[in-house]
């Protein structure tokens, strides 16, 4: 079984900074990627940020903002949020695509989600 948990979420200033973790455990045999999306309040939810072999990808509105990054060894991902803004506030999940032990496919799991509010 496998499992993707976050945490780091909370209330913050506009112009301030958060950092988000998301640790996936149990029976991984190999991650092909990671990321985060998020849902704003009333809206879809929507990719933030991804890591795959080494390589990140961003969203326009995050670019030059946020940074996506991984520690291999503990199957963890990082989102570095700086110059927050109040548009940022939304409810981020953690994305993880996932090859399971004793099992050929893929599958993609998500976490429970950490909200994060940017207001003053």
């Amino acid at each position: 079984q496998v499992q993707v948990v976050e945490s780091g979420g909370g209330l913050v200033q506009p112009g301030g900074s958060l950092r988000l973790s998301c640790a996936a455990s149990g029976s991984i045999f190999k991650i092909a990627s990671m990321g985060w999306y998020r849902q704003p309040p009333g809206k879809e939810r929507e990719l933030v940020a991804f890591i795959i072999s080494g390589s990140t990808n961003y969203a326009d509105s995050v670019k030059g903002r946020f940074t996506i990054s991984r520690d291999n060894t503990q199957n963890t991902v990082y989102l570095q949020m700086n110059s927050l803004k109040v548009d940022d506030t939304a409810v981020y999940y953690c994305n993880a695509v996932i090859q399971p032990i004793s099992s050929p496919n893929f599958n993609v799991y998500w976490g429970q989600g950490t909200q994060v509010t940017v207001s003053s």
